[in-house]
């Protein structure tokens, strides 16, 4: 009875260092997993300190708009009135009739649409942090996506000239081996030898852009950079979610950041301009007072009111409210002329995307088997005898190019297209955000 709380209690350990091992193991295998655009987007956003900053700002600016939607503090008065310093009653604080020891308290009471027009003001100031704040995500959204997309095409440039470099390599040995046996021309080793080095070099370059794609998405990302890649670009499979019409109509435009923050300036100011108008009426000022004397006498209490005059009013209040109002009219044309802007610039993104498919689809469909008949056909004619080695090395070299210029367009097509998916950034992968209706598609 006593071996088997033994073996159960042996079972538990070896169960719990395997669990520890386990673990031990995974977190190194876990950290190399490949890394998805997605994650790398999460990553980005999760790093970046453009969005702290302006949560903070936000936060700051609604804090404000509480305090400022409040009464000022009451003011405590203290002091001592009419005290003689001359004469045998100097300095005495109950022997003068005039002479009172006084507190008071003293209230400001600005107007309710004062304090509310402040507080609107605080809160218009939110929602440009805000604005903001969505701007920075969507710089942070596209960097990140255009740092991976470029990183994905240098590697898949690179296995396209190492594959051809190995293939050049054994064509160098073939002809090498047939000039010794006297089968082949000295020159056709010299040409597979210098195909061979021009690759190396067109590696070299290739590996040059992949390491400045590496270090551009460290840039957003930090160590994760470093991980392979997962999953591939979906901009060519991915369907639009909305029609070109649809993305440049002007509901559509007023979601994106840039103008959302333009239009939360002209907010911004119009609501200044409300202030100004309501400061045109004049804020009263209360207080009361009582005032204790001398034995002697008696006790007193004062009351006042204190009202501003307004006796300059053309320039001073009415100066104001023009000043103002020239900001909004200032506000309203950047706001018109933000919005021409980037409207034509969504037009020529969109233009160049669609551009950019067609001729990748071109490239694809016709160019790609084009040259790799030509380089097939090259080859059979060597084979047979029919042809020299240059001429196989000359077809293949343009394949090759006709590939990398395929990877190229591929790559610049993609930028235009993490452009245009992130005009308006997914909020779905931001921290602490809903999500957003936009034209998203993800690996």
């Amino acid at each position: 009875m006593s071996a088997f709380p033994v073996t159960c209690r042996v079972y538990l350990i070896r169960s719990l260092l395997a669990a520890a091992l386990l673990m031990h193991v995974a977190g190194p295998l876990r950290a190399a997993e490949p890394l998805s655009l997605r994650e790398a987007q999460q990553l980005a956003a999760a790093r970046s300190g453009q969005l702290l900053a302006q949560d903070a700002a936000t936060r700051a600016a609604r804090e404000m708009a509480v305090s400022a939607g409040q009464l000022p503090d009451p003011v405590l008065k203290l002091g001592i009135d009419n005290l003689p310093v001359t004469g045998a009653d100097r300095l005495s604080l109950g022997r003068d009739f005039m002479t009172m020891r006084r507190i008071g308290l003293m209230q400001e009471l600005p107007r309710a649409e004062k304090r509310q027009l402040k507080a609107e003001g605080f809160e218009r100031e939110a929602e440009r942090a805000q604005a903001q704040r969505q701007m920075a995500l969507t710089s942070v959204q596209q960097g990140t996506a255009v740092a991976w997309l470029e990183r994905y095409y240098a590697q898949a440039m690179r296995a396209l000239l190492q594959q051809q470099l190995e293939e050049t390599r054994l064509q160098e040995q073939g002809a090498n081996l047939a000039f010794r046996e006297g089968r082949g021309a000295q020159a056709e080793v010299f040409a597979a030898r210098a195909a061979q080095i021009e690759l190396e070099d067109r590696l070299s370059q290739i590996d040059r852009q992949a390491r400045n794609a590496s270090l551009m998405l460290a840039r957003w990302i930090g160590a994760d950079a470093s991980r392979s890649l997962s999953g591939e670009p979906v901009w060519k499979t991915m369907r639009d979610k909305a029609s070109p019409d649809a993305m440049l109509s002007a509901g559509e435009l007023r979601q994106h950041p840039r103008l959302a923050l333009s239009a939360a300036l002209v907010e911004a100011a119009e609501t200044q301009a409300r202030l100004a108008q309501a400061n045109t009426r004049s804020d009263w000022t209360v207080e009361a007072a009582y005032q204790q004397r001398g034995p002697a006498f008696s006790n007193m209490v004062s009351v006042g009111v204190s009202i501003p005059l307004q006796w300059d009013r053309n320039n001073r209040q009415n100066r104001d409210i023009a000043a103002k109002l020239a900001a909004v009219d200032e506000a309203r044309a950047n706001d018109a002329d933000t919005q021409r802007a980037y409207e034509a610039e969504v037009r020529s993104l969109l233009n160049d995307w669609q551009n950019g498919k067609e001729r990748v689809a071109r490239y694809t469909d016709q160019m790609i088997p084009v040259a790799g008949q030509r380089s097939a056909a090259a080859l059979t004619a060597y084979r047979i005898g029919k042809g020299d080695l240059a001429s196989v090395l000359a077809a293949r070299r343009e394949e090759i190019n006709t590939r990398i210029q395929t990877l190229s367009l591929e790559l610049e097509t993609a930028r235009l297209w993490a452009q245009l998916n992130y005009l308006n950034p997914d909020n779905s992968i931001a921290p602490g955000a809903n999500a957003s209706a936009s034209i998203k598609g993800e690996p």
